[in-house]
């Protein structure tokens, strides 16, 4: 991938003078404030203090506004209300400039001035918007950060100290900011009673700062030649090498995971983790150091001012995805080569309007214009299904459907609309959504709520299911990094991973969901019940498998491959047997996990695709087991004659109550006690009550086969179930309910007895309040 750049002279803005006196004059001052109203629209405005407008449909700039005289302007910033559809915002669009004797204005779209603040003792060297478009903060040389509120009334000061401030920036989320004085780095969370974080991070003053809403890292350049990335914590995670000069600027895409750095006539396309995709310089004619950096809302376009004066406007090609046999490579902002690996042919692809995004995937190439959504077949390149009306596409999510996130619309591949989901706050949330917080199913759509990160939203894409309009809610303890609906398997058998703050990695099935809050809202908490399940620590990254539900997760300095995620979360046993581990080090730092598609894992180190074969065997199995071919997993088993392909078999013959598979594996995975208590369930009458629960017991589901037990009036042996798990509370709580159904049993004493019984073996005194009333009333009836 490379970037194309083209440079848009302000030099052709006045035409009444000579070309030496317009190329005299557009070179006198530094370009240092510029953004986009639309994408395809840029204001720009240097110390002439004239304000322009770029039209990327006319490709010349016009004069809308001029600012007064004594006002030097340092930096530009746009808050799109209106939306960032390529059409233009509306007329709630607001732009922010800030100058360089401590003032600030806001201006409408018309550009008329509808404030001016005097906001600081000294010039302003960051004024921006929130990404929540509730406030905007401005930062100055007087070391003084305050936040006001959209209409210009200061509602806090944050920050108070002698030194100048360089730059200022928001977290995407509105609830922190970063800014740099000298060479060092600073957080300030906004909550009350809150730390401030400080780190030094260059050798020389920090002159750039970027705050990333995909990925929640920083990205730093300073006067020491190097650009940096850092955690939101501030731990170090990328030190570039020493360039010829500072680097005066960095910006990450606000859509993808891209980083462009400039410098000195030279620009640099990265990766979010620091690899650098491709360069461009600029020598003849030389443009000077890059001050600013602006993507356009969907993330397409980059405009650029330079110390010369020079608007250049860059956009990336040769952006290139591959699977299986197809490889999509954009070779223009309108057109992309489609090539069939395996039949040796090659498609060119042309679209009347500018592509701003596309996916690939089961035999499917979806391609996202200004207007339009495009679908292609592998086999049918010529006939796509063209859908009008989609207007600025964010995200598509391949799966056996496709998804594109411009509201959330869920479409078939034929082009019909499957599913438009929404959940409360779900249009409010839609510019923050990205790919870590939306994950695309077999038969199930998951999103994380981004105003409550902890909670998932499962909508359920069979037809005619309650879920498709009323999703499940799951609730975690920690806010949610990132999730991963498996992609394979069948309607029975589908599972949602995630990854929380802590990178701890859980699992959970999305379907015969039991229980649920008092108020019905479903909502379950994780280590709250039986069905959310922790596999795997410090995860940085995870995907399913295209075809089998099989996951891999990368780590710090190794990957895991979990052979049977699904069906043995319930017992870590299981999980320990099918799960392997193998190191990244000879790959690098920062591995990323490109694709999995079959049985080949591809991953992405330093811009190098790194592929890995998963055992073939376990794969083959699971294709198996997913047809229902029973025999032919236990042939694939006793042919490789490997602990995990038996543990697999095993967990999921268990699942599917094949209980002579299932016996037969665990004894070959030598888990001899699993293999006494399928015995034990043969001997229980078949698909009575005693054994469906005994059954769910064995996978993991304690709620489930107390319900079971619980339906079929089976109270004696709900109250066994919960002695043996050793929940006490549980099991008073039965017997008193349903003492009077159990005439031939006095079930309260029969806990109380087990109690007693449990307690000499401890040889302890009761301790537990609820047990001590009843300990208090023997003695009482006693006496």
């Amino acid at each position: 991938m490379k970037l194309k750049t083209r440079i848009c002279k302000r030099s052709s803005l006045k035409n009444t003078e000579t070309a030496q006196e317009r190329s005299k004059e557009s070179s006198s001052y530094p370009l240092s404030c510029v953004d986009w109203s639309s994408n395809e629209e840029i204001y720009f405005v240097s110390d002439d203090h004239q304000i322009y407008k770029w039209s990327d449909v006319s490709r010349d700039s016009v004069e809308v506004a001029k600012l007064p005289d004594d006002f030097i302007p340092t930096d530009l910033d746009w808050l799109l209300l209106g939306g960032r559809s390529s059409g233009g915002g509306k007329g709630s669009d607001t732009l922010l400039i800030s100058s360089n004797d401590g003032r600030f204005v806001i201006l409408n779209k018309s550009a008329r001035v509808e404030r001016s603040i005097s906001a600081h003792t000294a010039a302003i060297s960051s004024a921006r918007w929130s990404p929540d478009g509730a406030g905007l903060l401005t930062a100055a040389e007087d070391g003084v950060v305050k936040i006001w509120s959209r209409s210009g009334m200061l509602r806090s000061t944050v920050i108070q100290s002698d030194e100048a401030i360089r730059c200022a920036r928001w977290a995407p989320s509105s609830t922190a900011i970063a800014f740099s004085q000298g060479g060092h780095i600073s957080i300030k969370p906004l909550a009350a009673n809150s730390k401030l974080i400080r780190w030094r991070a260059h050798d020389g003053l920090v002159l750039s700062l970027s705050w990333s809403s995909q990925s929640n890292i920083i990205a730093s350049g300073g006067e020491d030649f190097r650009f940096k990335i850092w955690d939101a914590q501030g731990a170090n995670l990328f030190n570039s090498a020493a360039e010829e000069y500072a680097i005066t600027s960095v910006a990450f895409n606000p859509e993808k995971d891209y980083l462009l750095v400039g410098t000195f006539n030279m620009l640099k396309l990265c990766h979010s983790t620091g690899w650098s995709y491709s360069s461009a310089r600029f020598t003849a004619p030389s443009v000077g150091s890059f001050h600013t950096l602006a993507w356009s809302s969907d993330g397409t376009q980059v405009a650029c001012g330079t110390s010369t004066g020079q608007l250049i406007v860059s956009y990336a090609v040769e952006q290139q995805l591959i699977s299986r046999n197809l490889k999509a490579t954009s070779t223009s902002r309108k057109s992309i080569a489609l090539q069939d690996m395996a039949n040796g042919t090659n498609d060119v692809l042309d679209f009347p309007q500018r592509v701003i995004n596309f996916a690939l995937g089961y035999g499917h190439l979806v391609v996202a214009t200004t207007h339009q959504l495009h679908i292609y077949n592998e086999k049918y390149v010529n006939t796509p299904i063209i859908i009008d009306g989609r207007n600025d596409v964010r995200i598509i999510e391949v799966g056996k459907k496709v998804i594109d996130a411009s509201s959330i619309w869920v479409y078939t591949y034929t082009g019909r609309l499957h599913l438009n989901p929404r959940y409360p706050g779900s249009q409010a949330q839609l510019s923050l959504l990205n790919w870590r917080c939306i994950s695309l199913g077999l038969d199930v759509l998951a999103i994380r709520d981004n105003s409550e990160t902890s909670l998932l939203h499962l909508f359920d894409l069979i037809p005619g299911a309650s879920r498709q309009y009323e999703p499940q809610s799951l609730r975690a303890k920690q806010q949610l990094a990132e999730i991963a609906a498996c992609r394979a398997g069948n309607s029975e058998d589908q599972f949602i991973a995630f990854i929380d703050n802590n990178r701890e990695l859980y699992i959970s099935e999305t379907r015969n969901l039991s229980g649920g809050s008092s108020n019905g809202s479903n909502d379950r908490l994780i280590n709250g019940n039986d069905e959310i399940h922790k596999i795997g620590t410090q995860l940085t990254a995870i995907k399913w498998a295209s075809e089998t539900n099989i996951l891999v997760g990368v780590h710090d300095s190794c990957y895991s491959i979990w052979y049977c995620p699904g069906e043995g979360a319930a017992d870590p046993t299981i999980i320990a047997l099918t799960t392997i581990t193998l190191d990244t080090a000879e790959f690098g730092k920062h591995v990323a996990i490109e694709s999995f598609e079959d049985a080949v894992i591809t991953f992405r180190c330093a811009g190098a695709l790194l592929p890995v074969n998963v055992n073939i065997y376990c794969e083959v199995l699971h294709r198996s087991l997913q047809e229902g071919q029973w025999q032919q997993a236990l042939k694939i088993c006793r042919l490789a004659q490997h602990t995990s392909l038996w543990a697999t078999l095993a967990a999921v013959a268990t699942r599917k109550h094949q209980l002579q598979l299932s016996e037969e594996a665990y004894s070959a995975a030598l888990q001899i006690d699993k293999v006494c208590y399928l015995q034990h369930l043969k001997t229980l009458s078949p698909s009575s009550a005693e054994q469906m629960a005994e059954n769910s017991l064995m996978l993991g589901r304690m709620l489930e086969a107390e319900t079971i037990l619980l339906h079929n009036r089976k109270f004696g042996q709900a109250v066994a179930l919960a002695l043996r798990m050793h929940n006490w509370k549980r099991a008073l709580e039965i017997a008193q309910k349903h003492q009077g159904d159990q005439l031939d049993v006095d079930l309260v004493q029969r806990v109380l007895q087990e109690r007693q019984r449990y307690l000499k073996a401890l040889q302890r005194d009761e301790w537990d309040a609820l047990y001590l009333s009843h300990a208090v009333k023997e003695e009482n009836s006693s006496d």
